[in-house]
């Protein structure tokens, strides 16, 4: 039986769409929440920070800790896993992971014109007509965001990515179900030898790119027959030697007949490939009003391969904090606005799994005294040592990851 990926903008009937289709072919829904919660169960990440590869906005410690891409990956490998079944609907952003040549996926767009969606959002959500378009304009960034990581298409309702694209402002419920019950019966979409084999192609590029993931590296995978090609798309100073550890790695994983690699069009530009080291800290974030002092320090730290985020303010810091959840903050106490106590005092209140370390000229041993009963990790003077500060970086570390080895 093929399968049914439906792919939605928001306020435009998906729910009974959906239903009306699943009542009248006994078909089985999978959605993003299952979709998820496997890929949260497969690679140990909370689904909360999985969910947030379907945003536009990314991590500002993403570039170090390669988290979306992590996400992605297990997203794809918990996907390709049940796509060896049938009589399926994956509805959401995951359905847009299934790669085109798995032809037996009829793929349905759901869409509607601005006036109809804000008037559904008013009525069922309860919102003004502000509210709402600005509702549905941030949702269509997700939306969009997504679509053009994988299509490299800036329209997420783009009619070249599907077979089908329904308008429910225009038809009911019912008569969208019975288009798409309609169109599942075409010759079009009826499994091959072809799609299913690209399904299994799925799952091995998926185990794959997995594999490589886990051992901190970012690259494309794809696969044919047993043959696993493996993309390099950012600069690397010694080429031949990421690829042999690329190769050494794919051909471990069971299916792999042969491996190759090759460079993608985005090799030449500036950007310079960097290996996620699971051990070293990734997540720092560097918080003092002295601009150049802490762009400089970012960058000694990231020469120890240690990646920070800097903030030039506490409410700055805050907001980051709120956003993105750092490891470790280094903070400084004399800020104007929101001063170093204050940020201490609030994450720790909200956060206290942040580990602080407090970096200042100004302190007093009053100061001190106050900021470890706070909860600071240590409290160091400037001018510092970079070998102090990194070796007391990577304590916090320590101690962040025996937390939560022993929940």
């Amino acid at each position: 039986m093929s399968i049914i990926t439906v792919f939605s903008g928001s306020f435009c009937q998906k729910g009974p769409i959906v239903k009306n289709v699943l009542d009248g072919t006994g078909y089985k829904l999978l959605t993003d929440k299952e979709i998820v919660s496997e890929a949260s169960r497969l690679s140990r990440i909370a689904e909360t920070k999985i969910e947030r590869a379907f945003t536009a906005r990314t991590s500002v410690f993403n570039k170090f800790t390669h988290e979306r891409e992590r996400s992605i990956s297990h997203l794809k490998l918990a996907l390709a896993q049940v796509l060896s079944g049938d009589q399926i609907v994956i509805s959401g952003f995951s359905s847009q992971l299934i790669p085109k040549d798995v032809s037996h996926a009829l793929r349905v767009c759901i869409i509607a014109d601005m006036k109809s969606r804000i008037s559904a959002a008013v009525h069922e959500e309860g919102l003004s007509e502000s509210e709402a378009i600005k509702l549905i304009r941030r949702q269509d960034e997700d939306c969009a965001s997504w679509v053009n990581s994988i299509y490299n298409k800036n329209d997420p309702w783009d009619p070249s990515i599907y077979d089908i694209i329904i308008p429910s402002d225009k038809v009911t419920a019912k008569e969208a179900g019975n288009i798409i019950k309609e169109n599942l019966v075409k010759d079009a979409v009826r499994p091959t030898e072809d799609s299913k084999k690209a399904v299994e192609d799925f799952l091995l590029a998926s185990s794959v790119e997995v594999a490589l993931v886990l051992e901190g590296h970012n690259v494309g995978v794809s696969a044919k027959d047993g043959k696993v090609t493996i993309t390099i798309n950012k600069h690397v100073l010694m080429l031949g030697r990421l690829e042999e550890e690329l190769k050494s790695i794919a051909q471990k994983i069971a299916g792999v007949k042969s491996v190759e690699t090759k460079v993608g069009p985005d090799f030449h530009q500036t950007d310079i490939y960097r290996r996620y080291d699971f051990e070293m800290p990734s997540k720092i974030l560097l918080v003092d009003d002295e601009r150049e002092f802490v762009q400089t320090l970012s960058e000694r730290l990231l020469m120890r391969d240690m990646g920070s985020a800097v903030a030039y303010d506490g409410q700055s810091a805050l907001d980051l904090v709120k956003e993105d959840e750092p490891d470790v903050m280094i903070l400084d106490l004399k800020m104007p606005g929101i001063d170093g106590i204050e940020v201490l005092r609030r994450v720790k209140e909200t956060q206290p799994e942040i580990e602080v370390i407090i970096l200042t000229g100004h302190g007093s041993d009053a100061d001190k005294e106050v900021c470890m009963k706070l909860g600071a990790f240590a409290y160091l003077q400037k001018p510092v040592d970079i070998g102090l500060l990194s070796d007391t970086i990577k304590k916090a570390n320590e101690k962040i990851k025996e937390r939560k080895a022993g929940r």
